[in-house]
């Protein structure tokens, strides 16, 4: 096991916007608990190592040294990707149950299955959904234009998969499974290296395959869950920019006569980074967020801003005396080059299908209703789709109507509304009390892991602001980017299943908290984080104590999560037992 930093890294800068050296504010909130930052070399900061495994672990399994080292190299990608595996067949079992329209797939589905095959969305007749289930190749696709509120990057998607497997309930959820899937395995590869931690990436991971919501969220043709998926790649993309651009500003500086690396300030306010593809490809990632559902575009700016402050961090760890000007030359205007315009062409080249028509609904406004616009030296179809975007606004912005299981945002931490994709109550059940059999999908998170999400939040938002600790500050800005904006529109319809695009972000969370709880090993510069000293014999007791706790959460939280499977699955239970995993009220 290993703590949540590397030895040389715990309480770096690593990207802190707010000053190399400790400030006597920051020596003020030592109260609070910061401490200064520990006596590391350069490059280190700059570019800090990896951990590994300790000796203790290998000898105690009895595993020689060779091949102990071939362990770990191998399990950068071994570690990840058995992760994945359980995830997988968690998802993809019997996934075609239940066989059924659930919830807002009434939606999805039929309008991937008209986009696939025509290009554009087509107006479907009421209660055509039973026909479909019944028999999908007796459904003709309607040519008439259907009003859409969302971008259709989310239906392409799914209509692959309908593509491949027929219009059916698999059909439809095997894509969406498979990028749920898929999601699993960049989180362990995010987290290893956010923490630089092969055992905490695949910790995140785990977190992230036992999480309720995010597993109900992989098997519903829903489009929430291919945002998250976009977003967390994004991210990926943008913290393996970070770690190249720092180290290539590492090999920049000086080295003086002995090999240690020295701080320059003209390398580090002149030095061009130069071409840098993963924050272009992090551009297409949040682009595709956007054009799947229209929250993506908060993300983005959060993302454009975060990205920024990393660079403003790794100068000034550089030597630059003025960081915020160095990146305003250098770096400002590739970063935005990189991010907004590369999103902005990504967003209009998904709407290719209804550009290329002309039966798209609001295709021809422009030479009709539009016609005679001082903007109608723009080419039609740009008008048309500009229309047709302050339309789709005006309809968000406006949908006040009630649900039965709508949430305002402020519950949606502790569970408070969950969403019921689909119920279905069964009489003549011997096993139930009441003779009643219920199968249910419930969208609601791992209730254990939820809860404990509460602290860590708190956990990181303080290690960020007294610790400046970047990544803390990347988490948080994670889960700040999914959350917060639907704050703004608390009048507005909305439902705790949007919170799956912040989930990763919360298992990070978690993570980052049980890494604290185990503590740093043993003769680490880590140590005096935790006031404790090489030489203390309480050190591995403490560690010992740590691992044992930090386990039996995680092995609560996969509990939690067994428990509640058949309300995650639709697996029918007696009604006594459904009754049982009802823990509160507004859950029902």
């Amino acid at each position: 096991m290993t703590s949540t930093a590397p030895e040389t890294q715990r309480g770096q800068d690593a990207g802190d916007p707010l000053g190399e050296q400790p400030t006597s504010w920051q020596r003020r909130l030592r109260r609070f608990g910061h401490v200064p930052r520990p006596e590391t070399s350069l490059r280190d900061r700059l570019d800090p190592p990896w951990t590994r495994p300790g000796r203790q672990v290998w000898s105690v399994l009895a595993i020689p040294p060779h091949v102990a080292d071939r362990l770990v190299r191998w399990s950068g990608w071994g570690g990840p990707l058995l992760v994945t595996l359980v995830a997988g067949l968690l998802r993809f079992w019997r996934l075609d149950q239940p066989n059924a329209v659930i919830f807002d797939e009434t939606y999805y589905a039929k309008d991937a299955w008209a986009l696939v095959n025509q290009g554009y969305e087509g107006s479907w007749p009421k209660d055509v959904d039973k026909l479909i289930l019944k028999d999908p190749s007796s459904v003709p696709i309607p040519t008439d234009p259907g009003y859409v509120v969302h971008p259709p990057v989310g239906k392409w998607i799914i209509g692959f998969g309908e593509q491949l497997f027929g219009f059916t309930p698999f059909g439809w959820r095997f894509m969406v499974a498979v990028l749920g899937t898929i999601s699993v395995l960049l989180l362990c590869r995010i987290g290893r290296r956010l923490f630089r931690s092969t055992f905490l990436g695949c910790l995140a991971g785990l977190l992230l395959a036992v999480d309720g919501l995010h597993f109900v969220m992989s098997r519903t043709a829903l489009l929430d869950l291919i945002v998250m998926f976009f977003v967390l790649a994004a991210f990926g993309c943008l913290v393996v920019d970070r770690d190249r651009s720092r180290r290539r500003l590492a090999d920049a500086l000086p080295v003086d006569e002995e090999g240690v690396l020295r701080p320059d300030a003209r390398v580090a306010e002149t030095l061009r980074l130069g071409w840098r593809p993963w924050r272009l490809a992090a551009g297409v990632m949040l682009g595709l967020a956007f054009a799947t559902k229209w929250n993506g575009l908060y993300v983005l700016a959060a993302f454009g801003l975060m990205t920024v402050l990393w660079d403003v961090g790794a100068r000034r760890t550089a030597g630059a005396a003025r960081p915020y000007m160095a990146v305003l030359r250098r770096d400002l205007t590739p970063a935005f080059l990189s991010t907004v315009p590369v999103a902005i062409v990504t967003y209009i080249v998904s709407w290719t299908g209804w550009i290329v028509t002309d039966k798209g609904y609001y295709r021809n406004w422009a030479a009709t209703e539009g016609k005679g616009s001082s903007w109608s030296w723009l080419p039609d179809w740009l008008r048309s789709l500009w229309h047709y975007e302050n339309q789709v606004y005006d309809f968000h912005v406006g949908l006040t109507s009630g649900h039965t299981y709508e949430s305002n945002p402020w519950s949606w931490l502790v569970l408070g509304r969950p969403v019921s994709y689909f119920y279905e109550e069964q009489a003549g059940c011997k096993e139930s009390s009441t003779g009643k059999c219920a199968a249910e999908v419930l969208a609601i998170g791992t209730p254990l892991l939820w809860w404990l999400a509460c602290f860590a939040l708190a956990y990181v938002v303080w290690r960020w602001l007294f610790r400046r600790d970047w990544r803390a500050g990347a988490i948080a800005c994670g889960v700040a980017a999914g959350w917060v904006p639907w704050f703004f529109y608390q009048e507005r319809t909305i439902f705790l299943f949007y919170a799956v695009v912040f989930v990763p972000f919360l298992c990070l969370a978690v993570t980052m908290l049980l890494g604290a709880i185990v503590g740093p090993a043993a003769g680490t510069g880590a140590r005096a984080d935790l006031g404790l000293t090489s030489k203390d014999p309480t050190g591995e007791r403490r560690r010992t104590l740590g691992a044992i706790a930090a386990g039996v959460l995680v092995l609560l939280i996969i509990w939690n999560f067994i428990y509640f499977w058949p309300l995650y699955t639709g697996t029918s239970i007696p009604e006594d037992l459904w009754r049982d995993r009802m823990w509160l009220d507004t859950w029902v």
